[in-house]
């Protein structure tokens, strides 16, 4: 990448940021929802479920990290959709940028939604009473994983 493209990268995806600090639907569906899930799964039916020692929320937390980044993944996927539908790719074309920064900075929107998205079920779950005994390196092999698995 030059450093035009660059620079056209960081202008859209600050554009893709504000639409999505903008959207209340898009906040619901991709933080909210997931600490809903949660706390259904944990307080509704995690007395029911004998997960053995520890806490229900230990066992859960990484199913919902993965149902955080599908919901935040399928999100990007209709943002783009409704691009393409609104003519902006065409409109981007007839401007001198970088043709590539257009699908880099929805990447990169998503990676920034997604890392918030995440972030704020383990601060919830850490309340839940989340507890792990995985050191500095392993969580961030972890944090490693969901990035490429939301890059994938």
């Amino acid at each position: 990448m030059t450093m035009h493209s660059l620079g056209d990268t960081a202008v859209l995806t600050g554009r893709s940021l504000k639409h999505i600090t903008r959207s209340l639907d898009t906040i619901m569906t991709t933080a909210i929802m997931p600490v809903g899930f949660m706390l259904l799964f944990v307080f509704v039916f995690g007395g029911a479920i004998n997960a053995g020692p520890g806490e229900y929320v230990d066992y859960l937390l990484p199913g919902i990290l993965i149902i955080t980044i599908a919901s935040g993944v399928s999100y990007t996927a209709f943002r783009l959709f409704l691009d393409i539908q609104g003519g902006i790719f065409e409109r981007f074309q007839s401007m001198p940028i970088a043709r590539s920064s257009v699908l880099w900075a929805h990447v990169l929107t998503s990676l920034v939604a997604i890392l918030i998205s995440c972030l704020v079920v383990v601060l919830v779950a850490l309340v839940m009473g989340f507890r792990s005994s995985a050191g500095l390196l392993a969580w961030l092999a972890v944090v490693g994983i969901l990035g490429l698995f939301t890059l994938a």
